[in-house]
């Protein structure tokens, strides 16, 4: 407010406005001050794993990607309602931009969002069981609004990640959203999670309230690269 009430003092015409319109600009511009602050600080906590945004996102190539969805899910409403997307595809393809964008918009919207591929977060859950924050960080996870676990199915999981993960879905099941990108279709996740029985409970949890995206197309990497 201090700052608007600077600029202010720094106008010709202010004294054109009346008490009440100048405390309303203050106001707004510490309204404005206020939100900025909070986007960036949910922003800095998402840790993008690329600046992306949905206003951004490459149409023109042919990937598969429904224009309508794309706008439906940029109003975040699957969130609220507790929603998951699925996005699978081969290697850049584009499904971790899609991903970020949709975490970014998240962000925008005020909601809470948490980014990660699935290797590194099963790793900080083995280190946080030796330390005695297992707890502590697997609560953290579960009351974001939006958990985004990108490179999922890279390699197999062992009993105890297979656990984790069913803990970790469990706690968001009908809560919270969770976004999954992979390169294995949705079809084989039985064999990357080993369990049938944890298999099971894990799919149940994420895959029968999702909106899948199958992506198609060559890399966009190899696209952008400029090498013949």
């Amino acid at each position: 407010m201090m700052k608007a009430l600077e600029e202010q003092m720094a106008m010709q015409d202010a004294n054109s406005l009346s008490f009440e319109e100048r405390f309303g600009l203050m106001a707004d511009r510490e309204m404005n001050e206020r939100e900025n602050r909070r986007l960036q600080t949910r922003l800095k906590k998402a840790k993008l794993r690329l600046q992306a945004c949905m206003e951004d996102i490459d149409y023109g190539q042919p990937r598969g990607l429904d224009k309508s969805l794309m706008m439906s899910l940029a109003s975040c409403g699957w969130i609220r309602n507790h929603h998951n997307v699925i996005i699978t595809g081969s290697t850049g393809v584009g499904k971790t931009y899609l991903a970020c964008a949709l975490t970014h918009k998240a962000c925008l919207e005020g909601l809470s969002a948490v980014y990660r591929r699935l290797p590194n977060l099963l790793g900080e859950l083995a280190i946080a069981k030796e330390d005695g924050r297992y707890l502590k960080v697997m609560a953290a996870y579960a009351r974001a609004d939006l958990l985004t676990l990108d490179d999922w199915g890279l390699n197999k999981l062992n009993q105890e990640q297979r656990i984790d993960l069913l803990e970790l879905l469990e706690e968001r099941y009908g809560l919270k959203s969770t976004i999954v990108a992979a390169q294995v279709p949705i079809d084989h996740w039985h064999d990357i999670i080993g369990d049938p029985t944890l298999a099971d409970a894990i799919m149940d949890r994420l895959v029968h309230n999702a909106y899948k995206i199958q992506m198609k197309g060559d890399s966009m990497r190899k696209k952008k690269s400029g090498l013949t």
